[in-house]
């Protein structure tokens, strides 16, 4: 099979202790992660590769950069999942979310909820990464009253909130699930993130560990981290959510 990086490690399936990855972008040509089905099956791929053997994909619903609709991005997922099958993909397609950005869209969508949820069960949903909009903690609490479970997206990567500081603790005693990227615990978005990430594992802030891939950049950065041993510790002493979907 072609493919779109040359490794510099061969994978190691560390990541098997999480077994479901619930977070990553790849439908192709819906948001900014993969182009194409090939770069997809590349991705899903090495997924295997590194230990998963289940995947549920949550494209973006942004305005005004990804205006996507509830059906269409069904469609599409079901389009891509029948492709990549039959390119021989191992790993389990296990169904499709959506990450939602809490932005000028969101109160129109949760007033005729459409979620589209992981595993049934949870909406995955993100902060701006440079500024929160007012009135998230209201939305959050709203989605809870209509009977959402809510995961906040890697929460280590907005530099304007305290990691462990009152607005975190605040959404953490609302009950909201907190989903780190696995790739901040390699330094992938920077040492700061890398810290943050760090600091709420040990807190035990973390529920969910998502690989956020968008495309085979992320895929090459998860099989350069399959052989970091402090990463594998990590996998080996907490208790994540992960295997339960």
């Amino acid at each position: 099979m072609f493919s779109f990086f040359k490794r510099k490690y061969e994978p190691r399936p560390i990541f098997a202790a999480l077994g479901t990855d619930m977070h990553c972008h790849l439908v192709p040509k819906v948001d900014d992660g993969s182009k194409c089905i090939e770069e997809s099956v590349e991705c899903l791929n090495t997924l295997k590769a590194v230990g998963y053997n289940k995947v549920f994909i949550t494209p973006h619903f942004c305005v005004p950069r990804f205006p996507n609709r509830e059906d269409d991005i069904l469609r599409r997922y079901e389009e891509m999942k029948r492709q990549a099958i039959e390119a021989g993909i191992e790993i389990e397609l296990a169904g499709v979310g959506g990450e939602y950005r809490i932005d000028t869209g969101f109160k129109p969508r949760l007033d005729n909820p459409r979620f589209l949820k992981v595993a049934d069960k949870y909406v995955l949903v993100e902060f701006s990464l440079h500024q929160q909009m007012m009135g998230c903690d209201e939305l959050i609490f709203d989605m809870q009253m209509k009977g959402y479970e809510v995961i906040l997206a890697h929460p280590e990567r907005y530099p304007y909130l305290n990691v462990l500081g009152s607005r975190m603790e605040q959404l953490k005693n609302q009950g909201v699930y907190f989903q780190i990227n696995v790739l901040s615990l390699g330094g992938f978005y920077g040492e700061d993130a890398k810290k943050r990430a760090y600091r709420m594992l040990e807190a035990g802030w973390v529920e969910f560990m998502g690989t956020d891939t968008h495309n085979t950049m992320y895929a090459q950065a998860l099989v350069d981290l399959s052989h970091d041993r402090k990463v594998e510790k990590v996998l080996e002493r907490y208790d994540f959510l992960n295997k339960t979907l």
